[in-house]
């Protein structure tokens, strides 16, 4: 089972967990990444994520698909628009036999993500506006 898709809407948190419990698998790990107030010296007021939904999704894909190919479940939902402090901005999981191989597989999936989709962000800080993205 897997589940790929970008959100303008608030992520459901508890839902999405709840779909990745199975009797068969012994392993559950998720990531979720939220708007966070400080990077270092740097204060954050809000964040902005802007993509191109449909490449997007299939770069997404892509990533969910070698977990797949291991007989796991993968669940990636990213945000876009904006966000405000706490908010949650992306939830990975991955349901797998073992937890060594959920663990293991959640991280790849949150690395590759930052690298290679196409999302970017606009970030609002106390100073000034800056702009991220792929490989950050």
């Amino acid at each position: 089972m897997s589940l790929v898709k970008i959100v303008d809407q608030p992520i459901d948190v508890d839902g999405l967990t709840k779909s990745l419990i199975h009797n068969e698998y012994g392993g559950l790990d998720i990531f979720l990444g939220t708007i966070r107030q400080f990077t270092d010296e740097i204060e954050t007021e809000k964040i902005e994520y802007t993509t191109y939904k449909s490449m997007a999704e299939k770069e997404m894909q892509k990533l969910a698909d070698i977990v797949l190919a291991k007989d796991m479940d993968v669940v990636m939902v990213h945000r876009v628009g904006e966000l405000q402090l706490g908010e949650v901005a992306v939830f990975i999981g991955v349901s797998a036999p073992h937890r060594a191989e959920a663990f293991e597989n959640c991280q790849m999936l949150i690395d590759r993500l930052k690298k290679t989709v196409p999302i970017w962000k606009k970030e609002y800080d106390k100073d000034k506006i800056r702009w991220g993205g792929l490989g950050e």
